[in-house]
């Protein structure tokens, strides 16, 4: 089911974003990203606006891409996606420092800014697209994704519904919604107030909700 907004807040969006494409980006193996200056990490949190929003304010984040992973349709579309046929969440990937945020802490600042324990997407938008995940770009993100999930169902006191599952090819999205947020301020507010996403977050999470963000919303 499409965000309820998305009509008004899009029309001029889909036109432009045809025009758009941008090639597949593969995710990068672990040796790769063992060996660079920076690392990398996938996280889908229903609307990639706002998890990348929520992720450039993150002290040690480099950039954030907004894209497509866990599908099985290469180079997907949005209008694709969204039809909830592509087995692809919305999702973004993280480019980081490792000397100034760590991968735990990144998994602390996902887990407070979505609700982990929806499984049929995330706030008002419903469908498979939206659901939550972590995609893991090596065995130890595997590791430190699967016991942070844990540590989450208790102290949520209930069962946390995100896939943890191994990285495949992440596809950026139509360039339209890259830095959404700052691109299109007004809209964006407008559709992360009315999809009630902070304040369901805050009544999951309570005084740790976003935690780890410079500032909130």
């Amino acid at each position: 089911m499409r965000r309820f907004t998305i009509a008004g807040l899009m029309t001029v969006g889909l036109a432009a974003g045809a025009a758009y494409g941008l090639s597949p980006m593969p995710v990068l193996h672990a040796q790769t990203a063992a060996t660079s200056d920076t690392a990398k990490a996938i996280f889908a949190g229903g609307c990639f606006w706002c998890v990348e929003s929520d992720f450039d304010q993150v002290p040690g984040v480099i950039s954030t891409t907004s894209g497509y992973t866990g599908g099985h349709l290469d180079n997907p579309t949005y209008r694709q996606v969204v039809t909830e046929t592509t087995g692809h969440r919305e999702a973004v990937l993280v480019e980081y420092d490792p000397q100034k945020v760590s991968y735990e802490h990144l998994l602390d600042v996902f887990w407070h800014s979505v609700d982990p324990t929806d499984a049929d997407g995330q706030f008002c938008d419903r469908g498979e697209s939206y659901t939550t995940a972590i995609y893991t770009i090596s065995d130890d993100q595997q590791k430190m994704a699967e016991a942070s999930s844990v540590d989450i169902a208790k102290d949520l006191g209930e069962p946390v519904a995100t896939l943890i599952a191994p990285a495949q090819t992440f596809y950026p999205a139509e360039d339209y919604h890259q830095d959404y947020y700052l691109k299109n301020p007004v809209r964006y507010k407008y559709y992360r107030f009315g999809c009630r996403r902070d304040a369901r977050i805050d009544r999951l999470w309570g005084e740790d909700a976003h935690r780890g963000l410079t500032k909130t919303h």
